[in-house]
Parts: C-alpha cells; structure tokens; sequence
C-alpha cells in the first residue's frame, strides 16, 4: 500500500574521479569520472522511507542534470505518492511535456537524463513501500497495471497497447518457473571490465587470468582508436580466453559507416559475436548498413546505451539496424519507458542485452532484465547483461556476481540507495575527495 505526500526533493552531485586509473576509458572518452545526478525523495509517511535515484554522467556536466532535477522538482514536490503511482503515465507524461522545459528535450538530452534520476526515485520509493526488490515488484504486477506505466505516444505504429497487453498475458505462462530459475542460478552476465581502452597490456593480461579464475565465460573490449592497436589487443584476448568463449566489440560511437564496415571486417577473424555503438546513436540508417553489410560475417550490430528514448529504439528495430539491443536504466525514462522498450524488442523478436558501464548501472539495470525474462522475453537465448566491477563498494545494496551471473536481488527497493558517507566523500567539489584533488598544483 502506497502511502505520504512528497515533502522534499533533494539532487547533487556526486563524482567518483575513475579517470586517474583509466576506468572506464574508450575511443570517444579518455578519461570518464563516474559520476552520478543523485535524488532523494522524502515524504511525511511514518515510515520513514526515502526515494533514491540517479542517471550515470561522467563528470562535466553533471551540475546541468542537477538543475534540471531541481526544474522538474515542481512536478513531484507535494505529490501523493498513490496519486502518482495510480497514473503513473500520467505523471510521466507530465514530467516530459512541460511546456517550457521540453523545448531542451523533448525527451532526450539532461532534461531526459533528469527524469530519469527523478523517476527511478519514485520507483525505489515504490518499491520499498511495497517491501519487494523492484524487479519481484514489477513481476507481480497484473499486465495491465503495467502497461498503465507505460506511455504509448508515439510508438503505436511499431507497438500498440493491445499488442503489449498480448505479449505481457502470454508471459504469463511459465512465469512461475522462470523465477524460480532467476533464482537458482541468475541471469548470465559479461564483463567489460578487463579491456578499457586506457589499460595497458600487462594490466589487461592480469584481469583477463582473474575473470577466466572467476568463471567469467563472455569478454568485451574496446577498440576504435587505433586498428593495429586493436588487432594486437583482440588477438591478445582472443589467445588468453581461447576459441570458445565469447567476445565482443565496442566502438563507443567513433567511426563513419563506411570506415566501421572496413574497420570491423579487419577484425572478424578474432568472432567477435557483435559491435557495439559504431557509429553516431542517432545514425539509424547508419546502422542498418552497418548491419547488412556485416550480416555475412556473422558479426551482428548492438546498440542501445546513449539512444535517446523509446522513438529510436522503435526506429532501430523496425529499420532492421542491429541485432542486440542494449536498454539504459538512467538513459531513457526510468522503468516506465524501459518498459515500452522491452515490449517492443519482444515484438520484432530481438535479444536485450542491457548496457551497465557506469556507477549504479549494474544495480539498477539487473532488475530490468530479470523481469524481462520471467513477464517478456521468456528466453536467455543470445542475452547476457553487461557487469563492470567498478564502484560498487559505494552503495547500500550493491550487486551480486555469482558464476558470472547477477544474483536476483533481495532487498526492498531498486538498488539505488548510495552508503551516506560516500555520497558525502564524493559530492562535487565539496566532498572530502574532491577538496584534495582539486588543491594539488
């Protein structure tokens, strides 16, 4: 039972300075800092209980997000929380057709960066009230309390509400048993962590052993900066994790069309499964001929983590541009147009493999996809969640890796909830770390 009007909304900037040991680095960002646009929400139930969310910046820029939390926050502050939550689209809605702040979106960019902080509060709010983990909170809810979450605007020519509300009874069926599966042994994870761009070659040597110790069975690495770099680096993997196990390619975004088509095709004898980003994440067409071109090669096209909302995943998916679509729990509009988008990739029949390199993202994002198995996809065919073993040590809840697969959380709420102190330590320039990284010389 929801219950409290929303008293405060409190955003800030917290930032963890990643760039000084070159984690997290690709061919378009150097020297990423973590960074987060975090939200606490309050209210005056007796609870107690707050709200916390974020969206994954890197750094610069981050303040931009917290003024637009602060814009929204006339939206959200003296709210019921049951008012929102019985018309959830609604208030979606209502956080994304301002009249005035949508001309910074509509839905894209820090105005949607913002919402999404601000909504993954309300849900981690929900959540917890409800006493569930977010993804055990969404797998019991009956198909049409779902989709009343969901916002249909501008997507009914791909998905119409009938044809979700279709996909969500039928998953239904042997919903029971998959859970219990996502509880005896997870969902399949890979790892980014070994192969950041930055990373020197002994480096990557030593954590390629380890995560072949730890079981891990699927690697990404980094490429676009260099081709001869990347060939020595793939073939370096390729030889260390040997022929049968997974790898797969990211290009953050670096080349043309025609220069990813040549550039990938020099790599194909190292059977990467997929690339990643090769192109601008605006760039549909781009994509779809990036697509074709590489289809014989047995090499598919993955994007997903910098598109801004449900209306390019929709075009992505019906232009036929990539082959694993990678969902962002901070990027697009929180769990409600997340949701939209897992309908959608279930309709034209293609694999989510969400996108989680950042700080929160694998905490927040494991619950996406573990409801997507048990309510939407059904399948672990082709489908494997992205884990970087950074950071986690700086949340309450942080997220569970066993035999390389993410241990269904259980804890109230949505993983969110950062450990005070370091919320404290890493806020941005007044924290304790900040202070004495910005008074060396």
């Amino acid at each position: 039972m929801v219950r409290g009007r929303i008293t405060g909304l409190a955003a800030s900037d917290v930032r963890f300075p990643t760039s000084l040991g070159h984690h997290g680095s690709d061919a378009m960002h150097p020297d990423p800092d973590y960074s987060a646009a975090y939200v606490v929400i309050e209210t005056d139930a007796r609870d107690g209980l707050k709200g916390y969310g974020l969206t994954f910046t890197l750094g610069k820029g981050t303040e931009v997000v917290v003024c637009a939390v602060n814009a929204l926050s006339i939206h959200v502050v003296n709210k019921d929380l049951e008012e929102i939550v019985s018309d959830f689209r609604g208030f979606y809605r209502q956080l994304t057709s301002d009249g005035q702040l949508r001309w910074i979106g509509p839905e894209k960019g820090a105005v949607h960066l913002a919402t999404a902080a601000v909504l993954n509060a309300v849900w981690d709010l929900w959540a917890k009230q409800e006493g569930k983990p977010l993804w055990k909170l969404l797998v019991d809810m009956d198909p049409k309390q779902l989709l009343s979450c969901i916002d249909f605007r501008y997507i009914t020519d791909a998905l119409t509400e009938e044809e979700a509300h279709e996909i969500l009874q039928n998953g239904l069926l042997g919903k029971k048993d998959r859970e219990e599966q996502m509880l005896k042994h997870g969902y399949p994870a890979y790892t980014t962590s070994c192969a950041w761009l930055g990373y020197p070659d002994q480096q990557l040597k030593q954590l390629c052993t380890e995560a072949l110790k730890d079981g891990w069975t699927r690697f990404k690495v980094k490429v676009g900066a260099d081709l001869p770099d990347d060939i020595r680096r793939c073939r370096l993997i390729r030889e260390m994790i040997g022929p049968d196990k997974t790898l797969m390619l990211d290009a953050n975004q670096r080349w043309e069309v025609k220069e990813a088509i040549e550039w990938v095709t020099k790599l194909a004898e190292f059977k990467p499964l997929w690339i990643e980003e090769p192109t601008s994440p605006d760039d549909i067409l781009g994509h779809a001929a990036i697509s074709k071109a590489l289809a014989p090669l047995g090499i598919g096209v993955a994007t997903g983590e910098q598109c801004h909302n449900r209306v390019i995943f929709k075009q992505l998916l019906q232009a036929k541009a990539l082959s694993y679509l990678q969902i962002d729990s901070c990027r697009l509009g929180s769990v409600n147009e997340n949701l939209s988008v897992l309908l959608m990739a279930k309709k034209f029949q293609i694999p989510v493999c969400p996108h989680a390199g950042g700080v929160g993202l694998c905490e927040l994002v494991q619950h996406l996809i573990i409801f997507d198995y048990i309510s939407v996809s059904g399948s672990l065919e082709n489908r494997m969640c992205e884990y970087v073993d950074h950071l986690h040590e700086h949340f309450k809840y942080p997220a569970v890796i066993k035999k390389a697969s993410y241990v269904p959380p259980q804890d109230a709420g949505y993983s969110t909830e950062m450990k005070e102190e370091s919320a404290r330590k890493y806020q941005f320039p007044q924290g304790e770390v900040w202070q004495k990284i910005l008074s060396k010389p």
